[in-house]
């Protein structure tokens, strides 16, 4: 089966976060659950980003976090179900801020409850980084909606 892109999509999201006035370029989607549509996806994000002016400079912090968030969504929201979607829009304001909404169809967590990939008995641990990551390499990193949904700002 090709991996696909369902649709770009109006963006189902609030920007709260932004002045909805001030925003240059979004770009939304729902995305099989597949990991190699992740690849694909975050092409197309990082071409945008390029046109934006200041983004360029981001640009590696914004790709790994967007992967990682797009990872999790589709390993643990969607359990790896290519029957399943998820949806992301990416927001870029004048000003230079991204932002990064992934949305997934699953239970959610409790974020509070992952252990920290630095401590003794975790290091040796094949999971537990990806959330680590996205908070050293965005400005702010939050989850809505049980923990089905999360919210990545690049300043």
């Amino acid at each position: 089966m090709p991996v696909e892109i369902i649709e770009v999509t109006q963006s189902s999201h609030e920007f709260k976060e932004f002045d909805a006035k001030r925003l240059c370029r979004r770009l939304s989607a729902v995305i099989a659950a597949d990991t190699g549509a992740i690849s694909l996806f975050t092409d197309q994000v990082m071409q945008l980003l390029q046109e934006h002016d200041g983004a360029e400079a981001k640009g590696f912090d914004i790709e790994m976090a967007l992967r990682e968030a797009l990872a999790n969504a589709v390993l643990h929201g969607c359990k790896s179900d290519p029957g399943k979607r998820l949806e992301c829009t990416v927001a870029c304001e004048e000003s230079g801020e991204i932002l990064i909404i992934v949305r997934d169809p699953g239970h959610g967590f409790d974020p509070l409850n992952v252990q920290s990939p630095l401590v003794g008995e975790n290091i040796m641990s094949d999971h537990g980084r990806g959330i680590f990551l996205m908070n050293m390499l965005m400005d702010e990193v939050r989850w809505e909606r049980g923990g089905t949904e999360i919210h990545l700002r690049k300043k």
